[in-house]
């Protein structure tokens, strides 16, 4: 007794030809089914290159297509030939022309010999199946599906939504409880006829025409009638992807083919040269002889879905771009935003980068250019300062920026007069912790030789532009670390916010800061906001500014002990 194989070939037919040699080769008849939509000239070729096998016979053509009857159809014609012309048959494997099988075809003869009286096919009903995809579980049996969903799409749709309208529900027939699974099975001699031969399938197949994509419910369903000794599970590797599209495996797959352990894998790549070459070799492939076991490789599997699906965090690339709100991470790597920092102190960049070892930047999104660290005019990744070609889409430009310096920390300034396009950006970046001195841009306005007509117009605009800026960052949507003085109360006491930024920003085992960074003199600002209000500009964003500034950084008076009874 031996095993028969049913390959359904639509394309690649070399490759067919060279695995149907295999599995004769190993004492295992085979028929082939060719698909109706490939020409007779290629057919009859194909045909005559093997016609020199007595094992291989060729059954009646018909025309498949995805999720429709056809595929079943098909896999009957095949299967009737099997049952007719092989008596020594017992099990009938189902395989593709993309199947490649992967442990020597006497392992997989000895193996079904052991369970001469098993079936092995996926077989479970809609409400314990995940893996659905479409929209469609219990309704692809209760609907009708006479138009292709991948040919036909829009009929689909229309005729799917005109039947729920009406409220159609066809009728199951009596006795079968629809169930779902793997297309490619392997079924017992006794379990195959039967169904094949039951005097109701007449009745079934016209049920199961119009069933959306049998070829994964007709045996899966009519099994359950006939078979003694059922296993639900297949033993072909058949990965899919969270589109319901199957894996295909290359070249590189084949340590991970030789781990699965299993008899058969689709979907091949025709070209896997190396894979064919390995595999399709009796003892010089061979693996161990051990029970197939494709959850080994679930795991990379998982891994590579969860890749796919949600890229790494921080990286945009054309292959994968999200939907807004639907990035994995918005950046890759933490980075930090002083806004009003380098208007107060003096020569601040170049002492948070001593204080920090972080890379410290000036005005990235600056009108007139970027302001990349030390001078710099490109950086990682070829990012120019041009500040045309930043303007072009800013977003874009700050992840690039972290993403090609990633392992070394990020920070920047920022503020009214800079491009605002990345507000939105930062806010949402759990990554970004943004430190802002509100009011602080009004420092160089003061330290200006203009006009103060002028200066009363340009200090309106910084204010409303720093004013909706705050509103972003102080929205629910914010998921970036803020932290934001007003200037006045940044001012009276600046060393204790430092040290806690300093502390964020540094290494971990950073010690207390030893030098303050200077800050700008300030003498008359208070009056220079004064004056603003005389005009009529009133602002509010550098908090209750004293017009006489005293000294700063007063010691507070000592606190008298008490005594706690």
């Amino acid at each position: 007794m031996t095993v028969g194989v049913v390959m359904l070939v639509h394309n690649a037919l070399n490759r067919a030809e060279q695995v149907a040699r295999h599995w004769t080769a190993g004492g295992c008849p085979v028929v082939i089914h060719v698909d109706r939509n490939v020409s007779r000239r290629t057919y009859r070729s194909f045909v005559e290159a093997l016609s020199d096998d007595p094992k291989i016979l060729f059954c009646k053509r018909h025309k498949c297509e995805w999720g429709m009857w056809g595929i079943v159809a098909a896999s009957q014609s095949g299967s009737e030939l099997m049952l007719k012309q092989f008596a020594d048959v017992r099990h009938v494997y189902l395989a593709s022309g993309s199947c490649l099988p992967l442990r020597p075809v006497q392992e997989l003869v000895d193996y079904l010999a052991a369970r001469p009286r098993t079936d092995f096919i996926e077989s479970a009903t809609t409400a314990d199946v995940p893996w659905t995809v479409g929209g469609l579980d219990a309704e692809r049996f209760t609907l009708r599906f006479p138009f292709s969903w991948k040919k036909h799409r829009f009929l689909f749709d229309r005729y799917v939504d005109l039947q729920r309208k009406l409220r159609v529900k066809r009728i199951v027939p009596a006795g079968l409880v629809p169930h779902m699974g793997s297309q490619w099975w392997c079924l017992t001699r006794q379990t195959l006829s039967a169904i094949l031969q039951d005097p109701e399938r007449p009745a079934f197949d016209r049920y199961f025409k119009r069933v959306w994509i049998p070829d994964e419910s007709y045996y899966q369903t009519l099994v359950r009638q006939f078979s003694s000794n059922i296993e639900s599970r297949s033993l072909t590797l058949s990965k899919f992807d969270f589109q319901g599209k199957p894996h295909i495996f290359y070249d590189d797959h084949l340590q991970l083919l030789r781990r699965s352990d299993c008899f058969v894998a689709r979907k091949i790549w025709p070209r896997a040269n190396r894979l064919y070459q390995a595999f399709l070799t009796d003892q010089a492939g061979a693996m161990k002889r051990t029970e197939p076991n494709p959850g080994k490789i679930d795991r990379i599997f998982a891994k590579a879905v969860e890749r796919r699906v949600k890229g790494r965090p921080g990286l945009y690339m054309q292959s994968r771009y999200p939907k807004h709100g639907a990035e994995n991470g918005i950046t890759s790597n933490p980075y930090s935003i002083f806004e009003g920092f380098t208007e107060l102190f003096e020569n601040f960049e170049p002492w948070l980068e001593k204080a920090t070892g972080a890379r410290v930047h000036g005005h990235l999104f600056a009108p007139d250019r970027v302001e990349f660290a030390d001078g710099q005019s490109m950086i990682n990744g070829a990012l120019s300062d041009s500040a045309e070609q930043r303007d072009y889409n800013p977003n874009s430009f700050l992840t690039n920026l972290i993403w090609n310096t990633r392992g070394e920390r990020q920070c920047f300034q920022f503020g009214p007069a800079d491009n605002q396009k990345i507000n939105w950006l930062i806010a949402r970046d759990p990554n970004a912790q943004i430190s802002v001195i509100s009011g602080a841009w009004a420092v160089p306005l003061f330290k200006s030789n203009r006009n103060f007509a002028d200066l009363r117009r340009e200090a309106a605009r910084l204010q409303r532009i720093e004013s909706d800026h705050l509103g972003v960052l102080r929205s629910q949507y914010t998921k970036a670390r803020v932290r934001i003085w007003s200037m006045a109360e940044f001012v009276e006491a600046p060393m204790e916010p430092i040290q806690t930024i300093i502390d964020e920003v540094g290494p971990v085992n950073q010690r207390r800061l030893t030098e303050a960074p200077t800050m700008v003199e300030l003498e008359g600002f208070g009056q220079f906001l004064q004056n603003l209000k005389n005009q009529g500009m009133h602002p509010y964003l550098m908090g209750d500014f004293p017009v006489e500034q005293g000294p700063m950084n007063m010691p507070k008076p000592v606190r008298k002990p008490y005594l706690v009874r």
